[in-house]
C-alpha cells in the first residue's frame, strides 16, 4: 500500500521472499571477497562461509539486501507507474537469513497539480486590463533618446584652457584623512566628466578652472550619510593634478548627423526609427508583464505540494545561471558574495520563493498544455533545434558533446510554453 506524506512524498513497504533475495548472498560474498585478501584464495573466489568468517555475516547480509532493494524498488516503481524524483530513503524493517526481507521506502514524486476552473476568469480579467494600455511614446522621450545617441557619438578635442563644466578630463588624485591615504583613495589618469556629480559634493567645483599640468590641494567633508561609515562626516585633504582637458563636442541633431549613421535619409527617418524601436520595446515589456500576471493568477488558482528536491534543484540551476552572468563582468560568485557580505546558503535562502515560483510555473503551464491538448509537433521542435545548432555551428565537435535528448526536451518545453501563453492571451 502506498501512503501519501507531506510535500509530495510517498512511503511504501515491500516484502521480498527469501527464495528471491537469498540468491544475492553468494553474489555479495563474491564482491566483498574481491576487496579483501583471504589466504589460499584468489580475489573473488573464496566460499561464502569463509568470507563471512573474515568480515562477519552482517556485512554480507547488508550487501545482499542492497541488491534486493534495488531490484524490488525498481520493479515496484515501474509496475505502479510512479514518477519518482531523486533517490529513495530506505529503512530496513527485517533482515534475517532464511526469512522474508522487509523494507520501507520514502521518495518524492511529481506533485499532483490541481488547477481551479476559475483561473480562466482571472486570465480574462488580466487580458481586459492590458488591452486598455496603449503603446504611447511621447515626443520628449524620443528627443531624450536622440540626445543620448548624439552623446554616444561625441568628439573629444584637447583644449588648451581651464577646465569647465561638461569637459572630459583626466586627473591624478590622492585623498587623505588624518594625514593617511584612505583605502581606494588614489588614482592615476582618472577619467571624469565634470558636472556628472560622480565625486562627493564640492570636488568637481574645485577642479573647475584648473589647467593641464596644474596641481591643487583642498579640503572637503565627506557627507554625513557617506556609504563608508568610517569616513562619514570626516574632513579629508584632496591632492589633485590635472593631466588632460578635453572639450566634448556633441554633434548637432540634423539631417547630416542622421546620414552619418549610415541608413537614414534625414533626421525625420531617424526619429521615426527610434519611435518604432521604443514602441516595440514598450510592447515587449507589456507582454512580459502580462505573462507574469498570468503566472501569478494561475498560481493563485492552484494547489501544488511542492517537493523540496524540486525547489533545491531549481535553486541550483539559478545559481549556475547567475555564475554564468557574472563571468562576463569579470566577477566570480565568491567575489559577489563577499561584496554582498553573505554566504552561499544565505543567498540560496533568499532565492527560495523565486525558485518555488519558477517550479510551480513550469508545472502549471505543463498542466494547462495537457488539459487543453496543446503540443509542439516534431517538425517544429526539429526546426528550432536546427536554429540552435546553427548558432553554435563553429563550436568544434558540437554534436558529440551536446546532449541531443536534453536539447530536444528543452526545445519541446519552450515551444509548448509559448503555445500555452498564446492560448491564454486569446481568452
Amino acid at each position: 500500500m502506498i501512503k501519501k506524506l507531506p510535500k509530495s512524498k510517498i512511503e511504501f513497504e515491500l516484502t521480498v521472499a527469501w527464495a528471491d533475495w537469498g540468491k544475492y548472498l553468494d553474489q555479495a560474498a563474491e564482491e566483498v571477497s574481491k576487496e579483501i585478501k583471504i589466504p589460499g584464495f584468489r580475489p573473488g573466489k573464496a566460499p561464502r562461509n569463509i568470507v563471512e568468517q573474515k568480515v562477519g555475516k552482517g556485512i554480507i547480509l547488508n550487501a545482499a539486501a542492497e541488491k534486493a532493494v534495488q531490484k524490488a524498488y525498481t520493479d515496484f516503481v515501474t509496475k505502479e507507474k510512479l514518477e519518482v524524483i531523486g533517490q529513495p530513503e530506505i529503512v530496513i524493517e527485517k533482515l534475517e537469513e532464511n526469512k522474508d526481507f522487509i523494507f520501507k521506502a520514502q521518495v518524492a514524486v511529481m506533485p499532483e497539480v490541481k488547477l481551479a476552473d476559475k483561473y480562466k476568469k482571472a486570465i480574462k480579467k488580466v487580458n481586459a486590463e492590458q488591452k486598455e494600455k496603449k503603446a504611447e511614446v511621447n515626443n520628449d522621450e524620443i528627443e531624450l533618446e536622440m540626445e543620448k545617441l548624439a552623446n554616444s557619438r561625441v568628439k573629444l578635442v584637447t583644449a588648451r584652457r581651464a577646465a569647465k563644466t561638461n569637459d572630459s578630463v583626466e586627473i591624478d588624485f590622492t585623498v587623505l584623512a588624518g594625514g593617511v591615504p584612505i583605502e581606494g583613495g588614489t588614482s592615476k589618469n582618472h577619467p571624469l566628466i565634470i558636472g556628472r556629480g560622480v565625486f562627493i559634493p564640492g570636488f568637481e567645483d574645485n577642479i573647475i578652472g584648473m589647467q593641464e599640468g596644474e596641481e591643487k590641494e583642498f579640503e572637503l567633508n565627506f557627507p554625513a550619510d557617506y556609504h563608508k561609515k568610517d569616513l562619514a562626516g570626516k574632513l579629508a585633504l584632496f591632492k589633485v593634478k590635472m593631466n588632460l582637458v578635453q572639450e566634448r563636442q556633441v554633434p548637432e541633431l540634423n539631417d547630416e548627423f542622421a546620414k552619418s549613421l549610415g541608413t537614414f535619409e534625414d533626421l525625420a527617418a531617424l526619429k521615426k526609427n527610434i519611435q518604432e524601436g521604443m514602441t516595440e520595446e514598450w510592447l515587449a515589456k507589456i507582454k512580459e508583464q502580462k505573462r507574469n500576471d498570468f503566472i501569478e493568477k494561475i498560481i493563485e488558482n492552484s494547489e501544488i505540494e511542492l517537493p523540496e528536491i524540486l525547489a533545491r534543484g531549481e535553486i541550483h540551476q539559478m545559481m549556475h545561471e547567475f555564475e554564468q552572468n557574472l563571468a562576463p563582468m569579470g566577477m566570480s560568485l565568491d567575489q559577489y558574495l563577499e561584496k554582498l557580505k553573505k554566504d552561499k546558503k544565505e543567498l540560496e535562502k533568499d532565492w527560495e520563493p523565486m525558485a518555488e515560483k519558477r517550479v510551480k510555473s513550469a508545472l502549471l503551464l505543463k498542466e494547462i498544455a495537457k488539459l487543453e491538448e496543446i503540443a509542439a509537433d516534431s517538425i517544429e521542435i526539429e526546426a528550432e533545434m536546427n536554429k540552435t545548432m546553427q548558432y553554435y555551428k563553429n563550436v568544434k565537435n558540437l554534436e558529440k558533446n551536446i546532449d541531443m535528448e536534453r536539447l530536444y526536451n528543452h526545445v519541446k518545453g519552450m515551444l509548448e510554453n509559448e503555445k500555452v501563453f498564446e492560448f491564454l492571451e486569446k481568452l
